[in-house]
């Protein structure tokens, strides 16, 4: 009996291919029904190492400064250097407000660093601009949304596509927003057979379009008159007359995550490698209107070796191909129409 509930287990573990499958790793979801908006937790069973790479022009975040640079020896991984969840949230920075919620969940269940007199939960978090989607950018995740989010989280496989975060994301906004697709949250994980897994998660919403850097081609993005897809890179080699984009309606947030021990200055080292996956899957990318923020965390739950190097790569293209899995698991909302609703 012991036995067949093990093999059960061990076969749950294998089927998550998302960033879930690495232990002590949650992700919770809430989505407002009232508009395409909503927020997804991370959450750090017992605290992880965590660093942070910011490259957008115009990012909205919370808790950044902390998680930049460290003075630590390379063996040094202490609780200083920890934070218990990162929240990725729709709404402009009317989303930042999600974090609280999340903060006060983590209170409510005990977890957080302890400063004497109480315990302090460190949420990290980065939203994305959605407020023009659906037509009521009144409704916007606020600290009820990030309670949701944290009492929901679960180590099942990430519910993918129109939801938390992504749920009003979009992409390929470069001729304008009447041109624009639905992007979303995705995905994906990395296990080498030694035991080192690391995996991704990301709300697609940039200006650019979403490339599969498998095949060179858009999954997501700009369309012509006619609901084709155009690509943006060739729209830029010929020339064509764009939209001027908005300055901060777009961005792409996200979180790699290892389960090796890294300080945090491997941390935020992994996270600028990380930020590779966006420049293979997001054409253009980083752009003025585009906030790009990737948050890394590490568990340090498998004690095998492996240096930050090998896990910034691995995280790159896990982040990548979680890009790729959030252009092609979105589906329309609000009348703009997702990757599956086009003839190909």
């Amino acid at each position: 009996m012991i036995a067949a509930v093990l093999a059960a287990a061990a076969a749950l573990l294998a089927s998550d291919e998302t960033l879930t499958a690495i232990r002590g790793i949650r992700v919770g979801h809430h989505t407002l029904a009232e508009r395409p908006t909503g927020c997804t937790v991370i959450l750090a069973d017992g605290g992880a190492v965590a660093g942070v790479a910011q490259r957008g022009a115009a990012p909205g975040t919370r808790e950044t400064d902390l998680l930049r640079g460290s003075t630590k020896s390379a063996a040094s991984i202490d609780d200083v250097d920890r934070i218990d969840a990162v929240m990725l949230s729709g709404g402009s920075a009317y989303g930042l407000d999600a974090a609280t919620g999340v903060m006060r969940w983590l209170d409510e269940h005990r977890a957080g660093r302890d400063a004497s007199a109480a315990r302090v939960p460190i949420v990290a978090s980065a939203v994305l601009i959605d407020l023009w989607v659906g037509g009521k950018p009144r409704i916007r995740p606020g600290g009820d949304c990030g309670y949701r989010a944290a009492a929901a989280a679960t180590n099942a496989p990430v519910r993918e596509g129109t939801v938390g975060a992504g749920a009003g994301a979009t992409v390929g906004k470069l001729s304008g927003r009447a041109r624009a697709m639905k992007g979303g949250i995705g995905s994906a994980i990395i296990v080498l057979p030694n035991g080192l897994q690391v995996g991704a998660i990301v709300a697609v919403n940039p200006l650019g379009d979403v490339i599969d850097p498998q095949t060179g081609r858009v999954v997501a993005g700009v369309r012509r008159a006619d609901g084709s897809l155009a690509d943006a890179r060739t729209l830029l080699r010929t020339g064509a007359t764009m939209a001027p984009p908005a300055a901060g309606e777009n961005t792409t947030i996200g979180v790699v995550a290892t389960n090796a021990r890294l300080t945090k200055a491997d941390a935020n080292r992994v996270a600028h490698m990380a930020d590779s996956g966006y420049a293979r899957a997001i054409s253009p990318i980083h752009t003025l209107a585009d906030g790009d923020t990737i948050f890394a965390l590490a568990t340090g739950r498998w004690t095998g070796d492996a240096d930050a190097e090998t896990i910034g790569a691995l995280a790159a293209d896990a982040m990548a191909d979680a890009i790729v899995r959030a252009g092609t698991t979105a589906t329309s909302a609000a009348g703009i129409p997702a990757a599956r609703d086009l003839k190909r």
